[in-house]
């Protein structure tokens, strides 16, 4: 006791230094904690799963995949062929399609907030097959599930992220026509039914496959011709399988098929497939990783260490009085570390602790737009993590001036004050 009251009382006597530095250490540890989110968040995409798989089927050779709409029956099984083959469930299937567009029919006057990217699939799939929105519980699912039921009865409905409908200046009810960027000369007649959940899909939308397919086909009952992106439609397919030994079965079955040949089919994990287009965010992922986070850690740790080492500087005599009055080196080297760590772990909590509910409940998440992921949230798990960053670098910075305490003279100190 007699030492935590000595150490705060050596905390308060600069109130002013201890302050800046609590609050440089504040905002270097929200830094830390908002960049670890994400990359985590990223990782756990990326991450192989044992249980609950989920396969990508795409095109071979091209980027992005443009199949056959025809294919989408087949694959959406499986490609069983023989008796003993996996067929999957209509309820583990999922085919999807992109459609982006544009509410100005003019390409002069479109502006970003006039685009909007659609997924066109089954709308009861949305609820059973979207990563995070099958995993909606409580009043939040029942309210999507309502959303769902309204797009599945009104094939121009449209679902809509609340952050794109902002930009779009439009409200659920509404309506809109998208004018194509992606299929020449077709245009949509849409009604806003409802919106996607706040999160993730905060900028996604999604319509009713049916009446991208009718709309095709009005195309070519109105030029006679049928529209050159016919036989190109079918963009993925997702399937989910129960372990890993069915995810090889299933991706055997597909690529062996004869009946993909043209275009080749490939199957692949929907982690590998998420990896795969984060690849155009390597370097940015790498520059967070290994060059910003260590930088941020380091600066915090030089902060630390400089207002520490001015306070052991001032504090010489006292110092030698106390080694005078029978204190022990490494008792003052104890001290000066444990001053520091005060510090550094209450810091780092508070800063942690305000950027999860800040974040999470004020903001409804980090809108940094990355690949097709619009927010992230900070995990529970970054609490823990800004306190152990606090008090890292608290200690890494308080090990140069603790030694320095630890070292002084006496005969020196009391000379100079002769």
């Amino acid at each position: 006791m007699k030492y935590l009251t000595l150490i705060l009382k050596n905390i308060r006597r600069n109130p002013l230094r201890t302050l800046l530095t609590a609050m440089g250490t504040m905002m270097l540890v929200c830094v830390v904690t908002l960049i670890w989110s994400v990359l985590s968040f990223l990782d756990r995409q990326t991450s192989e799963k044992s249980q609950n798989l989920k396969l990508i089927v795409t095109e071979r050779w091209q980027l992005p995949s443009q199949m056959p709409l025809s294919y989408a029956d087949i694959l959406s099984k499986g490609a069983p062929r023989e008796p003993n083959d996996l067929t999957i469930a209509d309820r583990d299937s999922m085919t999807w399609q992109f459609f982006g567009g544009s509410t100005e029919e003019d390409p002069r006057n479109r502006s970003p907030d006039s685009i909007l990217f659609a997924f066109a699939l089954e709308p009861p799939k949305l609820a059973t097959m979207m990563d995070e929105l099958d995993e909606l519980g409580g009043s939040v699912a029942a309210e999507f599930q309502r959303v769902v039921d309204k797009l599945a009865a009104n094939r121009q409905g449209l679902v809509v992220g609340q952050s794109r409908l902002d930009l779009l200046k439009q409200k659920v009810g509404g309506r809109l026509t998208l004018f194509s960027l992606n299929y020449p000369g077709i245009k949509l007649d849409l009604e806003i039914v409802g919106t996607f959940p706040p999160g993730r899909y905060d900028l996604s939308a999604a319509i009713h496959r049916d009446y991208l397919s009718s709309a095709m086909d009005q195309y070519e009952r109105e030029t006679g011709r049928r529209h050159p992106m016919i036989d190109r439609t079918l963009n993925l397919v997702w399937l989910r399988v129960k372990d890993r030994q069915e995810m090889a079965q299933v991706a055997q079955q597909i690529e062996s098929s004869p009946q993909f040949r043209n275009p080749q089919v490939k199957v692949e994990t929907a982690s590998s497939g998420i990896a795969a287009f984060l690849e155009a965010y390597r370097t940015l992922i790498w520059g967070m990783r290994w060059l910003l986070m260590p930088a941020i850690i380091t600066v915090l740790a030089v902060i630390i260490a400089n207002a520490i080492s001015i306070s052991v500087r001032e504090r010489r005599t006292e110092l030698a009085v106390l080694k005078v009055l029978g204190f022990r080196p490494n008792q003052l080297l104890c001290l000066v570390v444990m001053e520091a760590l005060a510090i550094g772990v209450s810091a780092g909590l508070s800063s942690a602790l305000a950027t999860y509910l800040l974040i999470n409940l004020g903001f409804g998440g980090v809108t940094f737009p990355i690949a097709f992921f619009s927010k992230f949230f900070i995990p529970w798990e970054a609490v823990v993590l800004g306190t152990i960053v606090g008090a890292g670098t608290a200690l890494a910075g308080s090990v140069v001036p603790a030694w320095s305490a630890r070292s002084v003279k006496v005969s020196e100190v009391f000379a100079k004050v002769a």
